[in-house]
């Protein structure tokens, strides 16, 4: 009973605060890129023959010269037809490459090993990383761009989800709830994370750290490659802007939905403490109070529910705003009974002794 007050009064400061800062920080984005540098697009490909052209055709449409851009897919050893789709699409694009990745022998494998062969066949001093299953805006490669200043060796845009489904939107909400939770920490200067979907990187500080082959293996290689930059002193960016809004395809199935946040569950144990603090005293919230609620009233929990509700939609309602972007007023509700739902599920699931599926592959 104590600890659940205690956690009760904690969380809501601590919710308070990420609420100023998300209100007092109104950073604006520019995207006046006064030079146009060659840039590498990496993208590891691994059975994605129904959503690889989804994301070719996005690079295509990019606000960017497109003879200042390479492209370099991998075919992680596809078991479909991604290889035949991707070489039939790039015939005709001779700054499009398809390079069939072998296995690796040594340290890094899966994504990691990818990634790594596609860095070595790259040209440029800019690395572009996104995901087979993305599709990136007109302006990102100028976005990313407007905030890799002197210093700077990794800048991360923002992801969401695809979709007008009731599944997809929830979905879409929960990964700009966690980004606006990330950036608030960031625009403190205190580095969080970042995405390997939507990731820049500068090649002299990749290269510094011995590349994804030189960082222990993760399987959540993006989160290690950008703690191994951040250690070697090079500075970072995170941008919450339309500009380089991202879109994924949402997980289809609950399976997939759950091998998917238990693989960045396993990722947030590299988190810097105070990230994984915030997180965890987040995901933990109803489940600490499950006590306090059995000894309070009926009109105490609703109030609490109340509270939580309203703060939460707040703080959603301002991160969807800044990106152009609404949801009716009863979604917020069914956000908190999704976020209710899944908080509890996936802190079970974390700790069942499965082993992590990722492209078919287990880790």
């Amino acid at each position: 009973m104590i600890v659940s007050v205690v956690y009760f009064i904690l969380y809501f400061l601590l919710f308070l605060v990420l609420l100023a800062l998300l209100v007092l920080n109104r950073k604006s984005y520019g995207l006046l890129v006064t030079q146009q540098p060659r840039v590498s697009i990496l993208i590891a490909a691994r059975n994605e023959e129904h959503t690889i052209l989804r994301c070719l055709r996005a690079i295509a449409a990019l606000d960017y010269p497109p003879d200042r851009i390479e492209v370099l897919i991998g075919d992680d050893a596809s078991t479909d037809a991604t290889r035949a789709v991707v070489q039939a699409y790039i015939q005709h694009l001779p700054n499009y490459t398809c390079i069939p990745i072998p296995q690796s022998a040594g340290v890094t494998k899966g994504k990691a090993n990818v990634l790594a062969h596609l860095a070595k066949h790259a040209t440029t001093d800019f690395f572009f990383f996104t995901d087979a299953d993305i599709a990136v805006p007109p302006q990102w490669v100028r976005g990313m761009l407007s905030e890799m200043r002197e210093g700077v060796g990794v800048v991360t845009g923002i992801t969401s989800i695809a979709g007008e489904g009731f599944w997809a939107r929830l979905q879409a909400v929960d990964w700009l709830y966690a980004l606006g939770l990330m950036q608030v920490i960031s625009d403190l200067k205190l580095p969080v994370s970042t995405m390997g979907n939507n990731m820049l990187l500068r090649r002299q500080a990749y290269e510094q750290t011995g590349g994804f082959e030189g960082v222990k293996f993760s399987v959540t290689e993006d989160v290690a490659i950008f703690n191994a930059i951040i250690r070697k002193g090079w500075g970072f960016r995170n941008i919450y802007s339309r500009a380089v809004l991202a879109l994924s395809t949402p997980a289809e199935s609950i399976a997939a939905y759950l091998q998917q946040r238990r693989r960045w569950m396993r990722g947030s144990l590299q988190l810097p403490l105070y990230m994984a603090i915030i997180f965890i005293v987040h995901s933990a919230y109803y489940p600490v109070l499950l006590p306090f609620f059995a000894y309070t009233s009926v009109g105490a929990m609703g109030a609490i529910f109340a509270y939580k509700l309203l703060l939460q939609s707040l703080y959603v309602f301002i991160c969807l705003r800044r990106l152009g972007q609404s949801v009716p007023w009863w979604f917020y509700i069914a956000f908190e009974i999704y976020l209710l739902v899944s908080s509890i599920v996936l802190i079970f699931y974390f700790f069942l002794p499965l082993r992590i599926t990722w492209k078919e592959r287990k880790y």
